[in-house]
């Protein structure tokens, strides 16, 4: 990468953190086919403490875990094991228990109905399945506040058992759909997540670095999560996801680095292969890039808990789909990102884009509370358009 680039993204993470009320730390990198061009760190991991962020700090890598769990599903498509549009509760029986919510009645209690199909995996992996987030969704917070619904950060089967919003398939909604695919892998395999991705996925990547089960290792680098308080300082939360969870979160679960997940960005970079083996087919790839949403699009994220998340939405006003399992830009984005590219991103403002057309992908690593921080997210927007930007020079050049 060029020289100007560099200059420019460590300028972005510099002032991403000391403009302001910026934020602690930042990690970010982009990858070609071949390895990293760019890696860059500024900042602390705790504001309260004098650990400087590197380029290994670990993170809670929130929803940037649900397209490993995608890619452990394809995994199973691709060997015949998982039919996309058979029942999910083939796979995890759980599911099949599941009623639809319609509101409440007068005295508080949920109204609950039968649903009028069946939740499939392919649903599940594209958010039609008809789960939610309480963050984002009002039925949710209620069963949470009322009816003492368990957070999906409990890591608890009891979790997962949250009755469905709509019928499955009639529309989208963002939620814990991913989560139940994690339950659908384990159930096809007999193994947790967590053992499925680390020989199918972790070990053909070298990716030494992830895992859904913290320890001292990953303490020892971890990036703390921080509150965004209302006057926008910052205080340091005492957060971890449970270390001994009882359900593999494939929604959100992951401990990892971003280095470790620029491994997994190149492999769909390079149609599926890793260093040491294969993890996809090349024909999968290029199925599963694609919009599988059909005349359903994505839409913008309601913060309805606003210490979790403001109100999001990525590139208000431009089309937006779903592939297995990434948000899909439908036309250019404002930085640059062609359309019919991949990204998404994670609870605490981490954020990653994937560009199979040019052969790039980069990722932003922050850990703020709650989403669409405006200071993370406009360092991110900055960083991915000087990407751009400078690609578009060298070519000129």
């Amino acid at each position: 990468m060029t020289k100007e680039f560099k200059s420019a993204a460590d300028a972005i993470l510099k002032e991403t953190v000391t403009t302001g009320q910026g934020v602690p730390g930042v990690v970010a990198m982009v990858t070609d086919r071949t390895g990293n061009i760019y890696e860059g760190a500024a900042g602390k991991r705790r504001i309260d403490q004098p650990a400087p962020m590197t380029a290994d700090s670990s993170f809670a890598i929130f929803s940037t875990t649900k397209a490993i769990t995608g890619t452990a599903a394809l995994q199973l498509i691709e060997e015949g094991k998982l039919d996309l549009d058979a029942p999910a509760r083939t796979y995890a029986p759980d599911i099949g228990k599941l009623q639809v919510i319609e509101g409440f009645d007068a005295e508080g209690q949920p109204r609950l109905r039968a649903p009028k199909g069946e939740v499939t995996t392919r649903m599940l992996l594209l958010h039609t399945g008809g789960f939610g987030y309480d963050f984002f969704n009002e039925n949710y917070l209620r069963l949470a506040t009322d009816h003492g619904q368990p957070s999906v950060i409990t890591s608890s089967k009891a979790a997962l058992m949250t009755p469905l919003l709509f019928d499955p398939g009639s529309k989208w909604e963002y939620g814990t759909n991913v989560d139940w695919a994690g339950q659908v892998v384990e159930g096809i395999t007999g193994k947790r997540l967590g053992e499925v991705f680390a020989e199918r996925i972790f070990k053909p990547l070298g990716m030494s670095d992830t895992t859904f089960e913290i320890n001292d290792a990953v303490r020892g680098k971890l990036a703390g999560v921080h509150a965004r308080n209302a006057d926008g300082s910052l205080t340091p939360m005492d957060f971890e996801l449970p270390a001994n969870p009882e359900v593999h979160m494939g929604g959100h679960g992951l401990y990892s680095t971003v280095g470790d997940y620029m491994r997994f960005i190149r492999m769909w970079l390079n149609d599926g292969a890793g260093p040491h083996g294969r993890v996809l087919k090349p024909e999968t790839v290029t199925m599963a890039e694609k919009n599988q949403l059909g005349d359903l699009k994505v839409t913008a994220l309601p913060g309805v808990i606003k210490s979790l998340s403001n109100d999001a939405e990525f590139f208000p006003g431009l089309s937006k789909s779903w592939a297995f399992t990434f948000m899909v830009n439908d036309e250019k984005a404002p930085t640059g990102r062609p359309a019919g590219a991949l990204g998404w991103a994670g609870l605490a403002n981490l954020f990653y884009w994937i560009d199979r057309q040019n052969g790039f992908g980069g990722y932003w690593a922050t850990q703020i509370l709650p989403f669409a921080d405006v200071a993370s997210f406009t360092g991110y927007m900055r960083f991915e358009t000087a990407f751009y930007d400078s690609l578009s020079q060298r070519r000129v050049a």
